[in-house]
C-alpha cells in the first residue's frame, strides 16, 4: 500500500511538471503536420465523453451495478489517459493560443483586448479553475481507482466523495474552455 501511494504521489507530481515545462519551452511549431491542429477538438470531445461516462458510472453504482460501474470508471480513466497523451502532443508541438489573438501573432494588441472585453476574464477563470482542479484531481482519481480495484470499499467511498465532483468539473470545464478559445485557433 505504501509503495502504491508513493507511485501515485510520483505520477501526481510528474504529470503537472511535464505539462508546465511544455508551456515554458514550446515556442514554435514542431513540424508534425496539420493533423496536430485537430487535437484540441479531439481533446474537447474526449472531455465531453468523459463527463457522460462519469455520469453513467454514477447511475450504475446507485443501481448497485458494481461491475458496470467499474468498467465505466476504467473507461473514463482510459479516456483521461488518451486525453493526456493528446494534450501533451499538441502542447509539445504548437505554441499556446492566446485568447483574443485574432491575427495569430501570439500578442494581444489593445484593439484585440478591447474586442474580447469581459470574455477574456471568463476564459481565464474557467481555464485556471480547470487547471487547478485537474492538478488537484489527479491524485484523487488515482487513489479512487487504487482503492476501488484493491477492494478497499470504505477508503474508495471516502475519496470518491471528493474525486467525483472534481473529475466531473474538470471534464465539463475542459469542454467550456475549448469552446471559448476555439475561435482563436
Amino acid at each position: 500500500m505504501k509503495q502504491s501511494k508513493l507511485i501515485i504521489a510520483g505520477i501526481s507530481i510528474l504529470v503537472p511538471t511535464v505539462v508546465a515545462l511544455l508551456f515554458i519551452f514550446t515556442s514554435s511549431e514542431a513540424g508534425l503536420g496539420p493533423w496536430v491542429h485537430r487535437l484540441p477538438a479531439l481533446n474537447a470531445t474526449i472531455n465531453g465523453c468523459s463527463a457522460v461516462v462519469l455520469l453513467m458510472a454514477l447511475v450504475m453504482i446507485k443501481q448497485g451495478k458494481e461491475t458496470t460501474h467499474r468498467n465505466l470508471m476504467l473507461l473514463a480513466f482510459g479516456l483521461g489517459t488518451i486525453f493526456l497523451v493528446s494534450y501533451i502532443t499538441y502542447h509539445a508541438s504548437v505554441p499556446s493560443t492566446v485568447f483574443g489573438d485574432t491575427n495569430h501573432d501570439h500578442q494581444l494588441s489593445a484593439a484585440e483586448l478591447s474586442a474580447v472585453g469581459g470574455w477574456r476574464t471568463t476564459y481565464i477563470v474557467f481555464l485556471l479553475s480547470h487547471i487547478l482542479m485537474a492538478v488537484a484531481g489527479l491524485p484523487l482519481v488515482l487513489l479512487a481507482i487504487y482503492y476501488g480495484l484493491s477492494g478497499n470499499r470504505p477508503a474508495h467511498k471516502k475519496v470518491v466523495r471528493f474525486t467525483f465532483p472534481v473529475w466531473l468539473y474538470v471534464a465539463v470545464s475542459g469542454v467550456i474552455v475549448y469552446f471559448l478559445i476555439s475561435p482563436y485557433y
